[in-house]
């Protein structure tokens, strides 16, 4: 009898406060691979030049780890029911960097959780990454069923839409693998219809090129002049995708988790201008807004109210 069930692993991740978790056999990611060329060809990923690097790791996580067996991949949910303000001097920071930067939640629930498996049995080896480094996390969320992916490239799940982040642990320990969960997109175009750049170029394909969340958090350039006009007012990120959709407006869950509850929801023009160096870091230390670097998030505030 194994040591570890996947009834075990649901009920450690749980405890921890993940909110989903399936399993998904390590299996080469072919589909997904060959779609993801077809994006690099067009250009479609921009600056972000680290997505072009390790295509034959994303492809088989037995490149990452050898003994691979097996995926699990978890989720957990930030939303918070607080709402944007509506000034136009006001801009708008997305949802996921309103509290404290995920990766530093994640990564100590990932050591508690890899730390308690092992425990329980010393021959369950496990590699863990929560979108830092060459594996396809939101393709193996998919195939570990605990989402489906939606036509603005978020993944999304009936019970939670899809304001959660996820952990991805690769193991060489078997378990009983979960069912798919069927694509509930139907022939909505909410997100594709909503979206002020039109980023969304056709379903399941997102031109970072023309992207507010890319434009305003990746790019260390300018912001090209022709998108002038068209960002809404956000200033890190962007939501409007995620908020048009069915799924969320119905079945949104507030997190368990306070430290996503906000402390950087909304900035001005004036309070950022005014930012240094040391006063920006200290203030954003612990925050996602910390990526842009103070250039860029002044930048982002010229572009939007000079």
């Amino acid at each position: 009898m194994p040591k570890l069930t996947n009834q075990i692993v649901i009920e450690k991740a749980k405890q921890l406060g993940f909110d989903l978790v399936g399993f998904a056999k390590v299996d080469l990611l072919e589909d997904e691979t060959e779609r993801l060329q077809q994006w690099l060809d067009m250009g479609y990923q921009a600056s972000m030049n680290y997505m072009e690097k390790n295509l034959h790791k994303r492809k088989d996580v037995k490149e990452i780890l050898p003994t691979a067996k097996s995926v699990i991949s978890l989720a957990l949910n930030y939303y918070t029911p607080e709402k944007h303000s509506s000034n136009a001097h006001i801009g708008k920071v997305s949802r996921y960097a309103w509290g404290k930067d995920y990766h530093l939640i994640i990564w100590q629930k990932l050591d508690e959780l890899e730390t308690t498996l092992k425990e329980l049995e010393p021959e369950f080896e496990s590699l863990s990454y929560v979108d830092t480094g060459p594996v396809m996390d939101k393709a193996w969320a998919v195939r570990a069923g605990i989402s489906w992916m939606g036509k603005h490239t978020n993944v999304i799940n009936p019970d939670y839409g899809s304001w959660f982040f996820i952990a991805t642990i690769i193991t060489n320990y078997e378990f009983e693998y979960s069912e798919i969960i069927t694509d509930h997109c139907g022939t909505c175009t909410a997100c594709i219809d909503a979206c002020p750049t039109n980023a969304i170029v056709q379903e399941f394909v997102v031109d970072a090129n023309k992207c507010i969340s890319f434009q305003t958090i990746e790019n260390k350039n300018e912001i090209p002049i022709e998108l002038k006009g068209k960002f809404d007012n956000w200033i890190f990120g962007c939501d409007i995708c995620q908020d048009v959709c069915p799924w969320n407006q119905k079945f949104s869950v507030i997190s368990s988790i306070k430290e996503f509850f906000p402390h950087n929801k909304e900035l001005t023009y004036d309070e950022i201008i005014k930012l240094e160096n040391q006063s920006f870091k200290e203030r954003f230390t612990e925050s996602p807004i910390k990526r842009t670097k103070l250039k860029g998030l002044q930048r982002n505030a010229k572009f939007l109210f000079e």
